[in-house]
């Protein structure tokens, strides 16, 4: 079966994020919530905002040292 270059980003995204929840990169932690159809909203400094249309709770990550730490989301407004 053929997949889309969308459904494997997901499913590799998913995969990394799975085999090492603990240890995730910024940078793979943001491009994990883009695949999966979130949105760069904004952010300051080391935060960024990931929005997605018909989901009530923002992602909201910040940069420690390299490494993403998630914080707790709230409601979309």
């Amino acid at each position: 079966m053929y997949e889309s270059g969308r459904d494997m980003d997901r499913r590799r995204a998913y995969e990394d994020l799975k085999s090492n929840p603990k240890n995730v990169r910024f940078d793979d932690l943001c491009r994990a919530a883009e695949a999966f159809g979130f949105r760069f909203r904004g952010g300051k400094g080391s935060h960024r905002v990931y929005v997605q249309s018909g989901v009530a709770t923002i992602l909201n990550f910040q940069n420690v040292g390299g490494e993403g730490k998630t914080l707790s989301g709230s409601p979309a407004a």
